[in-house]
Formats: structure tokens, C-alpha cells, sequence
């Protein structure tokens, strides 16, 4: 009776230890999962996710997207080649002109005939302001760039009533001073310009102006009660935190702006910037995860402030990234300031970060509704220019891919594959230091739109592909999937002039026939868009 307990004891053990090395053997040879079920939808992908920033700032404006004089310009002064590129990466809506230059611009300085517009200090960034390049210049450009315009007032320096003349100089057809000074200036059309904001950064020490939160509250109340009597349709964007130092306390800054304001906003703008300066890769590439935590966090108070607001038939209020990138390079004091400002050079690192804040869009597409990439040439760029040429940076082709074709709705993909831990780490620009857990080495958005599925994988692995098994819940693939990869030699590649070494490069389509499931495997330090029909 012993001998045969020990016998089926040590039968069982045997069992045990086979059951455990298949199990073992089985999870580490198994595939990746991305499963797809067109039914879990999340939102409506907003187009205005795929905007720029134009500031006065640096080489942005004049020797970027505007050089007099130049053989590369034509005779407005417009860089035809920056033009073309700009083109290119379809960019939706465009901030102007500012950032915190706005803080002490007053537009009328701007307009008019060039050479009696008044040069002036530039206090922002330590520069002169010619102002030959203004709101009219702007709107221009912004049309041949196809493109949504969205504009700042100055709350710092500016008055309530000097914001109401700009949005009367801008969408009254005639009649009042302001509309007839437009028409007398050429330019017989109003612009009907639909978004503003309330101001830059008011809850930033840094920001010319700034205000605390019942302050500023009570001034943006005031400047949006006058600009919509001037042009009632328009969409107002408060200005969110982006002062997240530990001194700082930017959940009460956005509490309090929301509660004040959640009658007449329709967006509360946040802001992040994000670096590497520990040269630690799994840190940097995980900082989107923060900006996601922090959209949670502030869709919770945007859904607290709803349930008293008095909005009418209005829609929610929203969430618009207005300012995102990667800047660090260029924060010594000598790169701060002046016509050189804030030029950084990225490497493909950095365009898998960006395309991990694109992602994170994609995912919160239900409550983030706009997001302007900061900035649009030369300052912290995806293109850069000369005097003599251009390149397209690494973070050009990443910004190109998602508006080109993530639209839709965005689908709540679940996605199975190992994960790792960060340490806890400064984002950038002084921000607390934070941990992130579990982080997944695939980062995936999906978006569907008639019958069309568009996957964007980035892995994050530096050293190892991975392949996964691509999942359809409901229905099956059917036909040619393109596929589209950028990447580069290493994390640290970059693009310079006359040198690419990071950009997109379309691989063979993947040819399917009714089936449910598509493996692929994703290269190391890759991101790769995958494009194809799904069949019910």
C-alpha cells in the first residue's frame, strides 16, 4: 500500500514536472496576440489629432516657413521647398503664434502695410519681432498648406477687449472698424476662424502675464463673453497645466479652470514636453504612458464639472494636447534664446516616442480631440532648414503615416506580450519623477472605417523582433494588407542634409484569404503601420 502510494506519488511528480516544462517550454515559444473586434470602439478619430504649432520663435517663422529674399522662396517670402514638405504631412490645424510669445503680442502690430508695421522687443525668447510676418501672412500660408487655423490671444499682457477685436478683425464680413480695417488691408473675405484659445501656459511662473487660477479664470470668463458676441460659433480652448514641477499643484489648476469655465470652454488645453537626458532608452520610450495617466486623470474632472454644467445642445467638453514633444537637447541657456532657438536634431528614438504619443491619441480619441505637435520647422521640428535646403527629421515620418491614414473610429485592440519595468525617472524640463510598470514591448493603436483596418505596432524592443499572431474577433481578413515600416540602423540614427537614415519604407504586402488570424513579426526599434480589409 506504501510502495504503491509512493509509486503514483512520484508518477504524479513526473507528471507535474512534464506538465511544467511543456507549459514553460509552450509560453515562451507562443506568439505575441493582437486581437481585433471591430465592435469594442472607443471614439471617433478627430482629424484635428494631426495638428502643428507655429510660434515666433527661433528660425520656426522667419527662415523657416518664411525667408525673404531667398531663391527658395517666392515672392511672398514663402519657402516653397518647407511648403512642400508641409504638404506632406497633411496637417490638420495649426496653432499660431504662440506658445509664450503670445503673452506679450498684440496683433495689431502685425498688420498692414510691411514696412510701417513697428519692430519690437521680443521678450519670450530674446529675439527681435520685425512683425512682417502677422495674421494676414498667416492665414495665407495656412490655405496653401490646407490647413485648420487656431489661434491664441494674449491673456498675459493683453486686454479682454484687444481679444475681441482680433476675433472682429477676423470673422465679421464688415461693418464695425476692425472688419472694415481687414478689407482696407486687402483681404475682403472674413477668415471665420473657428478655434481660439484663452491665452498660453497661464499657470506657468515663466509666462509674461501670468496668473494664478482664480485670476485667470475670471479674465478668459471675461475675454470669451466678448469674443462669442463677436462670432458666436467660435470653439474656445482654456488653458490646462503645464507646470508639472513637485512645487507645482496642476490637478487643482485644472480643477479650478474647469469649474470656472465649464460653461463656456469647449476645450481645456494640456502640455507636454518629454527628454532622455540619462541616455536611458526604455525610461524615454515609455514617457507616452505618462501622458496617457494624465488624460485619465483630467477625463475624470472634465466628467465631474458635465454633470452641473450648463452647456445647452453644446458638446462636452474636450481635451486638446495642444503642445507635445521631445525637447532636451537644446535646453542649455545658449540654445533658449535668440534666432537659433530650440533646435533640436532627432534620432529614431525619438519618432518611436512620438509615434507612442500618437498612439496614446488614437486610444483616447474619445475625449482627446486635438493635438499639435510643437513645432512645425527648425524649433523642435520634424522638418529643417538652411539657407541653401531642407531635411525631413526622423519624427517627419511617424506624423506622416498616422494622418495620411489613421481615421475612423478608434477600436479597443487587446494585446497579449511580455512586458518590463522602468525605474523611476525625470520626464524632462524639472517634471516629478514617475514609475511605469508592466509596460507592454508592442504599443498598438487600431482604427476602422469602412470595412478598412489600419494597425500601427511600435516595438519597442531594442534588440529582439517579435512576432505576433494579429487576431480578428469578429469577421475575417481578406486580401492585400500593406505595410508600411520606419526605422533606421539603430536607436541613434539620424537624418542631416544630403543623409537619410530613418524614413518610411513600404514592405511587401501580405497577401491573405479569409482567415482570422495574420502573423507578423515586428522588427526591432520598429514602427509599423499594417493596412487591410476585415470581412464580416
Amino acid at each position: 500500500m506504501i510502495i504503491q502510494e509512493r509509486i503514483r506519488n512520484i508518477s504524479g511528480l513526473i507528471f507535474l514536472t512534464i506538465s511544467l516544462i511543456t507549459t514553460a517550454f509552450t509560453a515562451e515559444a507562443q506568439n505575441a496576440r493582437i486581437k481585433i473586434d471591430i465592435d469594442r470602439k472607443i471614439g471617433e478619430v478627430d482629424k484635428n489629432l494631426y495638428g502643428n504649432f507655429v510660434e515666433h520663435l527661433g528660425r520656426c517663422v522667419y527662415g523657416g516657413i518664411y525667408e525673404e529674399g531667398s531663391t527658395l522662396s517666392d515672392d511672398k517670402g514663402i519657402r516653397l521647398d518647407v511648403l512642400e514638405a508641409v504638404k506632406d504631412l497633411n496637417v490638420s490645424i495649426t496653432r499660431y503664434p504662440g506658445g509664450n510669445f503670445v503673452s506679450n503680442y498684440h496683433w495689431k502690430d502685425g498688420i498692414g502695410p510691411k514696412e510701417q508695421r513697428p519692430p519690437r522687443m521680443e521678450l519670450a525668447w530674446e529675439r527681435l519681432e520685425t512683425n512682417r510676418f502677422g495674421t494676414d501672412e498667416f492665414m495665407s500660408y495656412a490655405r496653401r498648406m490646407n490647413t485648420e487655423p487656431y489661434f491664441s490671444v494674449n491673456m498675459g499682457t493683453g486686454t479682454i477687449e484687444e481679444a475681441q477685436q482680433w476675433v472682429e478683425y477676423c470673422n465679421v464680413k464688415g461693418g464695425p472698424y476692425y472688419a472694415e480695417l481687414r478689407k482696407k488691408n486687402g483681404y475682403p473675405e472674413p477668415y471665420n476662424i473657428k478655434y481660439w484659445s484663452l491665452g498660453n501656459e497661464m499657470d506657468g511662473f515663466w509666462q509674461m502675464g501670468h496668473l494664478n487660477a482664480v485670476d485667470y479664470s475670471k479674465k478668459a470668463l471675461e475675454a470669451a463673453k466678448l469674443m462669442r458676441l463677436t462670432s458666436p460659433n467660435i470653439k474656445l480652448i482654456a488653458a490646462g497645466s503645464s507646470n508639472y514641477r513637485p512645487e507645482a499643484d496642476p490637478n487643482e489648476w485644472n480643477a479650478t479652470i474647469l469649474h470656472e469655465l465649464r460653461d463656456v470652454i469647449d476645450y481645456l488645453a494640456l502640455h507636454m514636453y518629454v527628454g532622455n537626458p540619462d541616455n536611458n532608452y526604455y525610461n524615454f520610450i515609455s514617457t507616452p504612458r505618462v501622458l496617457e495617466e494624465r488624460t485619465r486623470v483630467v477625463k475624470g474632472m472634465i466628467d465631474r464639472e458635465m454633470q452641473n454644467a450648463n452647456r445647452g445642445n453644446r458638446p462636452p467638453i474636450y481635451i486638446a494636447w495642444d503642445e507635445y514633444n521631445i525637447w532636451y537637447r537644446a535646453r542649455a541657456e545658449k540654445s533658449m534664446a535668440g534666432t537659433r532657438a530650440l533646435e533640436e536634431h532627432y534620432n529614431l528614438e525619438d519618432a518611436l516616442v512620438i509615434s507612442g504619443f500618437l498612439n496614446a491619441f488614437i486610444r483616447n480619441s474619445d475625449i482627446v480631440k486635438m493635438a499639435n505637435m510643437a513645432q512645425l520647422v527648425n524649433v523642435i521640428a520634424p522638418i529643417f532648414t538652411s539657407e541653401k535646403g531642407m531635411f525631413k527629421q526622423s519624427i517627419y515620418y511617424p506624423l506622416q503615416l498616422f494622418a495620411q491614414n489613421m481615421q475612423g473610429t478608434a477600436l479597443d485592440v487587446h494585446v497579449d506580450c511580455e512586458t518590463y519595468n522602468t525605474e523611476k525617472f525625470f520626464i524632462g524640463l524639472g517634471e516629478s519623477t514617475t514609475q511605469q510598470k508592466n509596460v507592454p514591448f508592442l504599443d498598438v493603436s487600431a482604427t476602422y472605417r469602412n470595412n478598412e483596418l489600419t494597425l500601427c505596432v511600435v516595438n519597442r524592443n531594442k534588440e529582439k523582433g517579435i512576432t505576433a499572431d494579429l487576431l480578428a474577433q469578429e469577421g475575417f481578413f481578406n486580401g492585400d494588407f500593406e505595410v508600411f515600416e520606419v526605422n533606421g540602423p539603430d536607436i541613434k540614427a539620424e537624418n542631416d542634409f544630403g543623409k537619410t537614415t530613418v524614413e518610411t519604407i513600404k514592405k511587401p504586402s501580405l497577401k491573405v484569404k479569409k482567415t482570422n488570424k495574420i502573423s507578423y513579426s515586428f522588427a526591432p526599434h520598429s514602427i509599423t503601420m499594417i493596412k487591410g480589409f476585415i470581412e464580416k
